[in-house]
């Protein structure tokens, strides 16, 4: 299958498209929110994605959703269920994820000031992951044949940082920070995870970056414990390297 994005992956099968443009904005505005520390507005973005993951449900059930504030997310939660024209996973399973998302978004200080209780990490890593689900449901829907996992990893690539230090050049990923080769290595996998890439085009990859062949050879090797290998020389970052490769950001931002 080739590559294609999340929203074009659910403008596949779901009917509703500007809900779907919608569900992907507020999805993308979540996370970036998430990976400044902004809880509470990243929590108050989820809010707005149950809205849009709402309004496509209702839309795909051949209805037409309320518009502006005439739209109640909660007089949807409580009927969706009876709407037999859907999927059972868009009338029961998406909604009741949704729910707990919309609570924590309306009553934990993240759509209305709360005196007693302020919005936290905890609340939006438990959106953000809710959030996540949601959406890898959604494309595992609209995808016949794609199962939770390979949904999972489309909607991982939503979720990965964008950095002022990398740049990407028709398919080569270039980074700014590296001191070595190893890092740069490391830090290319990152830029194109979840995807896998050839140790191969890797090793050329890291000598673009001004090593020698011979030594970015040797830097493909140098990262084997930190890549999952699927036995044909296709290399993609395990958790351990996705963790070094951050911790180098992170310090490259505190840095500068």
């Amino acid at each position: 299958m080739p590559d294609r994005t999340v929203d074009e992956m659910l403008k596949n099968k779901f009917v509703g498209k500007k809900h779907v443009d919608a569900v992907v904005k507020h999805f993308g505005r979540m996370v970036q929110d998430y990976q400044k520390s902004e809880w509470d507005d990243a929590n108050a973005k989820g809010g707005k994605f149950v809205e849009a993951v709402l309004k496509a449900l209702v839309t795909e059930a051949g209805e037409t959703p309320a518009s502006g504030k005439a739209f109640k997310a909660g007089t949807v939660l409580d009927t969706i269920d009876r709407n037999t024209a859907l999927h059972d996973s868009l009338r029961l399973t998406i909604p009741r994820a949704c729910r707990f998302v919309y609570e924590i978004a309306s009553n934990r200080g993240a759509r209305h000031d709360a005196d007693e209780i302020e919005a936290n990490e905890m609340d939006a890593k438990a959106v953000l992951a809710l959030c996540s689900w949601i959406l890898a449901e959604m494309v595992s829907y609209s995808q016949k044949g794609m199962d939770l996992g390979e949904a999972k990893d489309a909607v991982d690539s939503l979720m990965r940082r964008r950095y002022p230090f990398m740049e990407e050049i028709d398919g080569r990923v270039y980074w700014d920070i590296a001191n070595s080769a190893r890092e740069t290595a490391l830090l290319i996998l990152y830029g194109v995870y979840p995807k896998r890439m050839s140790d191969e085009s890797l090793a050329r990859q890291v000598a673009r970056h001004g090593y020698s062949q011979k030594n970015a050879t040797v830097a493909v090797k140098r990262i084997c414990t930190r890549v999952d290998d699927d036995g044909r020389g296709n290399l993609r970052l395990r958790n351990l390297g996705v963790r070094e490769a951050e911790k180098l950001i992170r310090k490259a931002e505190n840095d500068g």
